[in-house]
């Protein structure tokens, strides 16, 4: 195995797309998102990592949508398309959320957005169609495909391996009705698609100009009700009715005697590795053109995956791990791009054998604090932070860190904020200046992690109350937002000075 890039000493922060400020109900590509890039620049951060910008899955799920290339259109911005001359000012003022800025409407965004994407669409000119052409081209591996799904799921609102049989299995003739009864709605399909990545393509580079470079997170799996799946067929695990043979998840463990039922179809790698796993490359150089470095979800399936029955969908009882692509295919990923930098997230039980393949790809890893004190002899501890690896306070996962301390028992509290040389009262006030939560920053900037990345509600000093998500809880999750006056009071005084201090003001790789 090669190894691949790693960082510099620098530090970032971790906020989704949707939960940033804005006038629409949802986080989007809008002037608020260089704010926020100003604001962390003005700090010293250098990086700042995102969720999957992909279309959304159950429960608005980021992590199972009906695409791992297509872009969730909710983020597109009315006044960007103001801007171009799509909308005029009283339409985008129309688009305008009136109520709560703390959480996202998921409701109102889906059905805003459809409303002046549609009018948007029906004012498109030559011009635009250009450009539009050429990104049709450029993208056609996916897109058509993508487009194609998107009319036939809207058509029959129901599974791929539902509809009727020529369509389901993909019969050319079948598929060459659709394109040519649905041309016109395949068209705005493309047109949101193109609209997406031309802003998130702005968005990005003006953050680079600011010095801020960007992080994406790249899910392993993939929703089995996807175009991902539909297009490819062949290179899943399915059984002749297109149902899952076997399905992913995680085996029983001290926390659950049932283990984790994911549900997602699994990949036949045997079947990918005969044309060198191109499906894969693709994905991961579609990534590593959106975003300067990815973030890799379950990482440890590239060596063994856990597979499950497909009827067991209340227990993980009966799985079994199989080997995954390993060198095979991350070998290939490093000659198609042997600048690309990754983070490998190796969160949960990692067996030894597992574990010396991970460190074997010299791909950075994660250590998370929240994970340090639970009375083992945890990795996560921070005097046990190796150099190649990246820091966190806590992920999208994990409850904020003041809600973690208030979860806390007395002991593993006490011993958490000792180790961090907090000795005085008051640790449960909350708010930007909460002084047991900089206490804990200050300790992830001073460890030897190269990298450090903190959620923004961290920063503020926030309660369990702005929780991003609730592994295994389907609903009411991803809502969070951050209000733009509330942005406005980070201790920008506070971080600079911690990122100075403990050298992280630099960024980019070794």
């Amino acid at each position: 195995m090669t190894k691949f890039k790693t960082f510099k000493r620098s530090a970032g922060v971790l906020l989704s797309v949707s939960s940033l400020p804005g006038e629409y109900g949802i986080g989007c590509f809008s002037r608020d998102a260089d704010a926020f890039v100003e604001l962390i620049s003005d700090m010293g951060f250098r990086w700042w990592q995102i969720l999957p910008i992909t279309a959304l899955g159950a429960g608005n799920s980021p992590y199972s949508g009906a695409s791992s290339f297509a872009g969730n259109t909710l983020y597109i911005c009315p006044a960007q398309l103001q801007e171009i001359g799509l909308l005029s000012a009283q339409e985008v003022a129309a688009c305008k959320y009136h109520g709560e800025p703390y959480q996202v409407d998921y409701d109102f965004a889906r059905l805003n957005s459809e409303r002046y994407l549609r009018l948007a669409f029906s004012r498109i000119d030559d011009a635009y169609k250009e450009g539009m052409r050429e990104f049709v081209k450029s993208e056609s591996y996916w897109l058509e495909d993508y487009a194609l799904f998107s009319v036939l799921s809207a058509e029959y609102s129901t599974n791929w391996w539902k509809w009727d049989t020529p369509l389901r299995d993909r019969d050319k003739k079948a598929l060459a009705v659709v394109k040519k009864e649905y041309a016109d709605e395949i068209e705005y399909v493309e047109f949101c698609q193109y609209e997406f990545f031309r802003e998130w393509s702005a968005i990005r580079q003006r953050a680079g100009t600011r010095g801020v470079s960007v992080i994406g997170d790249l899910p392993f799996y993939v929703s089995t009700d996807s175009a991902d799946v539909w297009a490819n067929q062949s290179l899943f695990q399915l059984d002749k009715n297109r149902f899952p043979r076997a399905i992913a998840g995680v085996p029983p463990d001290a926390f659950s005697s049932v283990g984790q039922v994911w549900g997602n179809c699994l990949y036949d790698f045997d079947e990918m590795k005969k044309d060198g796993y191109m499906w894969w490359r693709r994905r991961i150089a579609h990534c590593l053109k959106l975003y300067d470095a990815l973030r890799l979800d379950h990482f440890r399936a590239f060596y063994n995956y856990f597979s499950i029955p497909a009827t067991d969908y209340d227990t993980a009882a009966n799985g079994h791990w199989e080997k995954g692509p390993a060198d095979s295919l991350l070998d290939l990923v490093y000659q198609d791009d042997p600048n690309a930098l990754f983070i490998a997230e190796d969160l949960g039980l990692i067996d030894e054998e597992c574990r010396r393949y991970i460190d074997g790809t010299g791909i950075p890893t994660m250590r998370v604090f929240q994970f340090g004190f639970d009375g083992t002899e945890s990795s996560h501890i921070p005097f046990r932070y190796e150099v190649n690896t990246v820091a966190y306070s806590g992920t999208h996962d994990n409850n904020t860190t003041l809600g973690w301390l208030y979860d806390l028992n007395d002991g593993a509290r006490r011993y958490a904020l000792k180790y961090c040389g907090f000795s005085g009262a008051g640790w449960g006030a909350g708010g930007p200046d909460c002084a047991s939560v900089h206490a804990i920053i200050r300790t992830l900037m001073m460890s030897s992690s190269a990298m450090l990345v903190l959620p923004i509600q961290d920063m503020l000093g926030y309660g369990g109350d702005t929780r991003m998500n609730v592994p295994g809880v389907p609903e009411g999750n991803w809502k969070w937002r951050l209000a733009y006056h509330l942005m406005a009071t980070v201790d920008r005084d506070f971080f600079l000075d911690m990122i100075k201090t403990y050298g992280r003001y630099g960024g980019g790789r070794i």
